[in-house]
């Protein structure tokens, strides 16, 4: 068996959107993507806008680009990483998660650059362009 970890997913938010809130949510998407294969493995994973973004609207915030998400994202971030036992690092340019990275490295806690090299993750295969589904 696996040892649980709790996973804080990092990569791009709001890197290159202009703060469009489609590509926003296209960003979003793409860092949930990560989270089945994690959970499936035994692990808790952990995206920072999942709970800053709720923060934000429940001070009125409704637009990342408000100052007051500056105060609020990143510092999520930093406070789930505090509890975490990894950073999974997905690929793209993201500042934010730059820093995820140095602060988890700084903590001495593993960095993942790939699914695959996160213990007790099976990473789909791919089929005529389609993922296949991994043995549950």
């Amino acid at each position: 068996m696996t040892e649980r970890l709790m996973i804080l997913i990092a990569g791009p938010y709001r890197s290159g959107t202009g703060d469009d809130p489609v590509l926003l949510q296209r960003n979003l998407d793409r860092l949930g993507e990560a989270a089945w294969p994690l959970f499936r493995a035994g692990h808790l994973p952990v995206i920072g806008e999942w709970v800053a973004l709720p923060v934000l609207a429940s001070a009125g915030v409704t637009s990342v680009g408000d100052p007051l998400a500056e105060q609020v994202l990143y510092p999520t971030a930093e406070r789930l990483i505090e509890r975490c036992d990894a950073v999974l690092r997905l690929p793209g340019a993201s500042r934010g998660a730059d820093l995820d990275v140095a602060l988890a490295r700084r903590r001495g806690i593993p960095v993942y650059r790939d699914l695959a090299e996160v213990p007790g993750v099976v990473v789909d295969v791919v089929v005529d362009g389609a993922p296949a589904p991994a043995a549950r």
